[in-house]
């Protein structure tokens, strides 16, 4: 499983298998780069007393049961903060021994992989980078006999900032029941994060599309007073919609378990988002369509462009995955859940429509939805009230909004799409490219200059 962090890419200046020896060596003095919840500082190989190994033990578990991180082996600190390079050897024999260390000393074995960062000026020698991925398989107990004769045999560390505590007997009986459950909870927590919103927004009657993403390893994101107000600012400062500027959501909120984004506080006539603590998210988006007011209204049908739907459902995507990336530190795969629907009634899990009672007035017309596409393209041939989508998609993948995130677009579009008798979405395509003949002629120029920017490859 391979370990990403948006934040310690953005301060070594990126991904770990890229970045050079040099870029490590430039964390030296500054404050930014001081040892937290998923970074800390070696400096030199763990010996093999048992003193060492049992500190080996407990920074790889800490990490793994918590967000996961990197050890940069090779690099002396001062109160956090790395102050300077002890470049150590990077033979081979290291990274075996460490392999036999970890696997007898962590149970489960912890994941992890190294990145080995030689400095060209000493050959041989350099950094060694221990990365750690947060775990599925967590909680990791450190099974190396405690040198302190009063410790348990088994004890399960996690790191807490910069420091590690000890989890308790609750939190581990709770963690391995969690673990044991896994695959039935996603299925029951897609359908209660789908509920909560979906049974509180039954007023819109409008066509909506719902995208719900679930981690399939949860993150952890911690709300207080300062988290809140840092999630707050990056969010009312987010452009979630690809390739536009627009700052969509207006207001944030504290729910239970989660953040709540409304792009109009208290109506319910905009964007509406619930980015939970364990990573999970639901992102409502009423949509833009058209009703041909010159047909007769008992035949009159409501038409939403194929290019919106795939545009909504890419921003979402990204938006989603990059919440329980970035905030929550979630890895791996996550399920992905949409829902197209004509007003949330609609929706498969909102509660039957209320019998009219005498004198009260019918709620406004809602006319059959049906997708269509640019001339040159199908459109559709039926009408639904609802069509739904799934798929298991990389999280960083989703989040980094490339290629990736695209081929996952489209097999869920196409799923929606095939509902409405068509038996593609054509503006983008399974091989993770933009078709670019496929959409609206305004809309060409935006997603144009946003593919460039995030190299996917447009086609005429």
């Amino acid at each position: 499983m391979v370990f990403r962090s948006r934040r310690l890419e953005a301060l070594l200046g990126g991904r770990l298998e890229t970045v050079g020896y040099g870029d490590i060596a430039a964390l030296i003095g500054r404050q930014e780069a001081i040892e937290d919840e998923d970074l800390d500082y070696k400096q030199q190989h763990y010996g093999g007393d048992p003193r060492h190994r049992e500190e080996l033990a407990k920074d790889v578990a800490a990490l793994a049961n918590h967000r996961g991180g990197v050890l940069v082996i090779g690099m002396a600190e001062s109160r956090g903060v790395p102050s300077r390079a002890f470049d150590v050897d990077l033979d081979d024999r290291h990274i075996r021994d460490l392999q036999q260390r970890i696997a007898s000393s962590t149970a489960p074995s912890v994941q992890w992989e190294p990145f080995l960062k030689e400095n060209p000026d000493n050959p041989g020698h350099g950094f060694l980078l221990i990365a750690v991925p947060r775990s599925p398989l967590a909680p990791h107990a450190n099974t190396v006999p405690p040198t302190n004769l009063n410790a348990p045999a088994l004890r399960y560390p996690r790191r807490s900032g910069s420091k590690t505590d000890w989890l308790s007997e609750t939190y581990v009986a709770t963690a391995y029941h969690q673990r044991f459950t896994a695959a039935a909870d996603r299925v029951t927590r897609t359908r209660d994060i789908e509920t909560s919103l979906v049974t509180s927004e039954l007023s819109r009657e409008r066509p909506h599309l719902l995208v719900t993403l679930v981690p399939d390893v949860p993150g952890e994101m911690r709300i207080n007073q300062s988290s809140f107000t840092e999630y707050r600012e990056q969010i009312l400062a987010a452009q979630p919609l690809i390739g536009s500027g627009t700052r969509l959501f207006r207001q944030v909120s504290v729910g239970p378990h989660r953040l709540t984004l409304e792009q109009r506080a208290g109506r319910s006539d905009g964007d509406l988002a619930h980015l939970y603590d364990d990573g999970s998210g639901i992102w409502a988006q009423p949509l833009p369509t058209r009703v041909d007011t010159d047909e007769d209204p008992t035949d009159r049908v409501r038409s939403l462009q194929g290019d919106v739907l795939a545009h909504r459902l890419m921003s979402a995507l990204t938006f989603l995955a990059a919440h329980a990336r970035d905030r929550c530190a979630a890895t791996g795969t996550a399920t992905v859940e949409v829902d197209l629907v004509d007003g949330m009634y609609a929706h498969p899990y909102a509660l039957p429509r209320p019998t009219l009672r005498p004198g009260q007035l019918a709620p406004r017309e809602t006319y059959p939805l049906t997708v269509e596409q640019v001339p040159l393209f199908p459109s559709g041939t039926y009408c639904a009230e609802a069509a739904q989508a799934e798929a298991t998609a990389l999280v960083d993948d989703l989040a980094d909004g490339g290629t990736g995130m695209v081929q996952a677009a489209s097999l869920l579009a196409n799923q929606l799409v095939h509902t409405f008798g068509i038996p593609e979405a054509h503006c983008i395509t399974a091989a993770g490219e933009l078709r670019l003949a496929a959409w609206q002629s305004e809309q060409r120029e935006t997603i144009s200059a946003w593919a460039q920017q995030q190299s996917i490859a447009a086609t005429e």
